[in-house]
């Protein structure tokens, strides 16, 4: 695999092509039958991965609101559900939807090895899920995946990480190299392809830290170092595929960017680039050093967000001037950009002003999670005709994002509003410590946000069903 020759759309220049206008989702991503069955086989356990973590999201939400959580296990339990809800409902998603979406761009080749990935990731999730039943470990609380440290959890975590890494290993194998000419159909397929690059670099810093991190009594202090570097690079993957998402519904909705399509992939290259402050800091610093982690910290911070301002400004701007859409097929996109980039904005508003060890630090990671989040949503409300599925309309599909998206803006804002009183994060019940009415007040708005939330992913996964019965109702007709 020549990686220079997946990122190659610098050459071959075509003016006419960076400025012409596209109204409908590229046309690319069109694959053979058996690639779209692969691809379909990663949309499913992602939406497998979202039933499962709305279940335990249940039980999150209500151990954390007043009164409610008096009625269930203090402490141990809300961080049990923690932990699975989060790996769930973030690693597996993105992971899922990585898949299906570098698995449709790719080329027909090596797909032995692309099912193996599913069938390893797919076992790898059903494992994790189960594991608090059928052998209960102490949680623990790391950034990024945290774990039950126990055989089981654990043994399904590996199992998912090496299918994750075969996707990835099969995303460098077959990845497309971009021909003559830049239209935004390159440029679409060149962020793809970044993110997968950038998820090769995420894979080797996870196995250089299992080789690097030494053992500690600790167990969050273990899994904190083991999961800070590839957790840190993990966050550019999600980050590509978000302004992926964005540009590609803004165009399937009928918007034009004020940017071309040359001007799109150096910001999405710059948004590549700054990964590579990881493979530097494992050089430079032992994983368990305050420099290895304020490198990994510095290059996200200060590398991470290059793109997503001009990208984001340039899809307000062809909103505005796009003006109002009547199709209905537009509608559910178009309200899923929409919810992404104000959660987005939300989170990284929120990121500011963070102060302390309190709940504005998930205040503001839930906001711009679930900005990526409902841009893969809108992702695959665009891809379901791919599938041979129907097209999502009608109201339930155009205000799922929306209600999704204002129940996870509820959430945050009782975080931000309980954590200017100091309420710790990652503690529940009577731990919370909650002294006045405004601090009960914050939380309850939290726990009703977050309920809301859980209906808003229900109703995806209701959209996303009826499209599947939708189309079996039409070809029974047919």
């Amino acid at each position: 695999m020549n990686t220079f020759a997946i990122l190659a759309p610098f050459r071959h220049r075509n003016p006419s092509a960076e400025h012409e206008p596209v109204h409908d989702a590229p046309a690319l991503l069109v694959a053979s039958p058996r690639v779209v069955n692969l691809a379909r086989g990663w949309l499913w356990l992602g939406l497998a991965a979202l039933v499962l973590s709305g279940l335990y999201s249940i039980l999150l939400v209500l151990a954390r609101t007043p009164g409610i959580n008096t009625w269930l296990p203090a402490g141990d339990f809300f961080r049990v559900a923690l932990v699975v809800h989060v790996d769930l409902s973030v690693l597996v998603w993105f992971v899922a939807c990585a898949g299906m979406l570098w698995t449709l761009n790719l080329r027909d080749r090596a797909l032995g090895l692309a099912r193996t990935a599913l069938a390893l990731s797919t076992f790898g999730t059903l494992v994790m899920a189960a594991a608090p039943f059928v052998a209960p470990a102490a949680p623990v609380m790391a950034n990024y995946i945290p774990v039950l440290d126990g055989p089981v959890f654990l043994a399904g975590l590996v199992l998912f990480g090496v299918g994750a890494a075969l996707l990835t290993a099969h995303g460098l194998l077959a990845a497309p190299a971009l021909g003559p000419g830049l239209g935004m159909e390159g440029a679409i397929r060149f962020g793809l392809n970044a993110s997968v690059i950038a998820a090769a670099v995420a894979v080797l810093a996870f196995a250089a830290s299992v080789w690097l991190t030494p053992r500690v009594d600790d167990a969050r202090m273990y899994y904190e170092i083991l999961f800070w570097g590839g957790g840190h690079a993990l966050q550019f993957v999600w980050t590509l595929l978000m302004l992926v998402g964005w540009v590609w519904l803004a165009f399937a909705t009928g918007m034009v960017l004020p940017i071309s399509a040359r001007v799109l992939v150096i910001l999405l290259l710059l948004a590549l680039l700054s990964v590579f402050v990881t493979p530097v800091a494992y050089l430079v610093a032992p994983v368990e050093s305050v420099l290895h982690r304020d490198l990994h910290t510095w290059g996200m911070r200060f590398g991470g967000g290059l793109a997503i301002l001009p990208i984001g400004l340039a899809v307000i701007v062809a909103w505005f001037r796009a003006g109002r859409t009547h199709a209905a097929a537009m509608a559910p996109l178009r309200s899923a950009l929409f919810a992404s980039m104000a959660l987005f904005a939300a989170g990284g508003l929120i990121g500011v002003v963070i102060q302390g060890n309190n709940v504005r630090i998930p205040a503001h990671y839930h906001g711009c999670i679930v900005g990526v989040t409902l841009a893969l949503m809108g992702l695959v409300y665009l891809l379901l005709p791919r599938f041979g599925l129907a097209a999502p309309t009608g109201r339930l599909a155009r205000w799922q994002p929306l209600v999704y998206g204002l129940g996870q803006l509820l959430h945050i804002i009782g975080l931000v509003w309980s954590g200017g009183y100091g309420v710790q994060r990652k503690v529940a019940g009577s731990e919370q410590v909650l002294r006045t009415s405004s601090e009960v007040a914050g939380m309850g708005l939290m726990g009703l946000g977050g309920l809301i939330a859980i209906i808003g992913g229900l109703l995806f996964v209701i959209v996303v069903w009826q499209a599947f019965r939708g189309r079996r109702k039409d070809r029974a007709s047919a």
